[in-house]
């Protein structure tokens, strides 16, 4: 085991400044520095600005409690929304009566925490900046890859290379660090997606007590929750539609549409979200909801190329999850990279690439296990699953219940710490070498047990 020089840090290059990148950057950065150990993070994004495209994300409790342990957890509250106890209330599209509510208990510091995107990223970079956590660029569009020997040099639009001990790819479902290893591509969901913000104030009358609200019908179902210190609603607006008559949504994520296809969409549904689709842009964003198959490796050159977010593990955004895999990824990178690096003693930290084995034993599972999961929610959200396919709306309204209560259960709670160090000390039934049932076949991820949860089904 080679301990990382004092005097001569770890270079690091993040391809992607998004959440799941800049998460990344702090997580790495809080663990090697605990650790005393000197690492150089550069992060490359490709855009000309830190910025995320998107309206609203919904920060689970498990992701909330890793920034709370980044020392940022208070900012967050200050501009994130709050659910006052509900999840998602999921309601009839046709008269708002309830069918489910999906309770959280979101009363102490740490909790559910809705908010803008672009609040969220701008928290992330101001404290890399602040604490001078790594390198900020922008305008560096990775192009591919390359093994150089001990290193990696990563090519640029531009022209120009960068070379790392580590790359670790978070840029996206349209990954180009990915790309340079697998051949696959983004498959659609048979979903759409329009999405918009309005102010709550301009609402005429709200008359449930949460504004996380799900309104849903066959082959449909709207969305909203509360963002922005509950100033404002995000909306996202869902569409089970066939692929040839999307041909108009372009991958770029930029195209927009005329509001007047949102209410054609979604004509016959009650008063209040009518009221609040009326209140949309006039042009609102129109999205073409793709996810990948699962992936069974993420990590290539030796450990010295690494996947994360949805680079790794793309997923549908109906469990409201996906920010908060990539930052449970990162995470965990960073305690598995800081005990590599300070050169613990553990078999699992003797190389980069046992190191990245660890990282991706701790993650896979969980992640696989969200992914398949949000496509199973949308399906019931959607009325898609195979039990309703052919039912009627009124015979589906069972089923919506009985699938979502034991669903959500795994999702908001992981001991994340725990998990890590069960498999890092070989208490999961495998050995720390790596030897025993393999924790990724048997397709297992470290569960806590989350009965806690209140489910309320009506």
């Amino acid at each position: 085991m080679v301990v990382q020089e004092r005097d001569k840090p770890f270079r690091i290059a993040i391809v992607g400044g998004g959440i799941g990148g800049l998460f990344c950057t702090l997580a790495i950065h809080h663990h090697c520095s605990a650790a005393g150990v000197p690492v150089a993070i550069d992060v490359f994004e490709q855009a000309s600005q830190y910025k995320e495209i998107g309206a609203g994300v919904g920060v689970g409790i498990n992701a909330a409690r890793l920034i709370h342990k980044l020392g940022i957890g208070q900012k967050l509250n200050a501009f994130a929304g709050h659910r006052t106890g509900v999840w998602i209330s999921f309601r009839r599209f046709d008269n708002s009566e309830d069918i489910m509510t999906v309770s959280v208990k979101d009363d102490q510091a740490i909790r559910q925490a809705p908010c803008a995107r672009t609040d969220l990223l701008d928290l992330l970079r101001e404290t890399i900046e602040q604490r001078e956590a790594a390198t900020l660029h922008t305008k560096k569009a990775c192009k591919r890859v390359e093994d150089a020997g001990s290193s990696v040099r990563v090519h640029f639009a531009d022209s120009t290379t960068a070379e790392a001990d580590l790359v670790i790819a978070c840029d996206g479902i349209h990954s180009v660090v990915r790309d340079t290893f697998i051949v696959d591509k983004p498959v659609f969901s048979g979903t759409i997606a329009y999405r918009g913000v309005i102010p709550i104030a301009s609402l005429s009358n709200w008359p449930f007590p949460s504004y996380s609200v799900a309104w849903l019908a066959k082959h449909r179902h709207l969305l909203v929750f509360p963002i922005s210190k509950n100033e404002q609603l995000n909306i996202v607006a869902f569409v089970t539609k066939p692929e040839e008559d999307v041909s108009d949504v372009k991958e770029s994520w930029t195209s927009i549409c005329d509001r007047k296809d949102v209410e054609d969409d979604f004509a016959g549904f009650d008063k209040t979200p009518q009221e609040v689709i009326s209140l949309m842009p006039e042009q609102p964003s129109k999205w073409k909801l793709n996810d990948r198959k699962p992936l069974d490796r993420w990590h290539y050159m030796g450990g010295k190329v690494v996947l994360l977010g949805d680079a790794a593990h793309a997923m549908l955004p109906h469990l409201g999850a996906g920010a908060g895999q990539a930052m449970e990824d990162g995470w965990v990178l960073g305690r598995a990279l800081s005990e590599h690096l300070s050169g613990a003693k553990n078999s699992h930290f003797e190389s980069l690439e046992s190191t990245a084995k660890l990282y991706q034993t701790v993650r896979l599972p969980r992640a696989q296990k969200t992914q398949a999961t949000s496509r199973a929610a949308g399906d019931t959200y959607e009325m898609q699953s195979a039990e309703m396919l052919e039912k009627t709306f009124e015979e589906c309204i069972p089923f919506i219940a009985e699938q979502t209560r034991e669903r959500m259960k795994f999702v908001w709670e992981e001991d994340l710490d725990a998990a890590y160090e069960k498999i890092r000390d070989g208490l999961d039934g495998k050995e720390p070498n790596g030897n025993g049932p393999s924790t990724i076949a048997a397709g297992k991820a470290v569960v806590p047990d989350v009965s806690a949860v209140s489910i309320e089904a009506q």
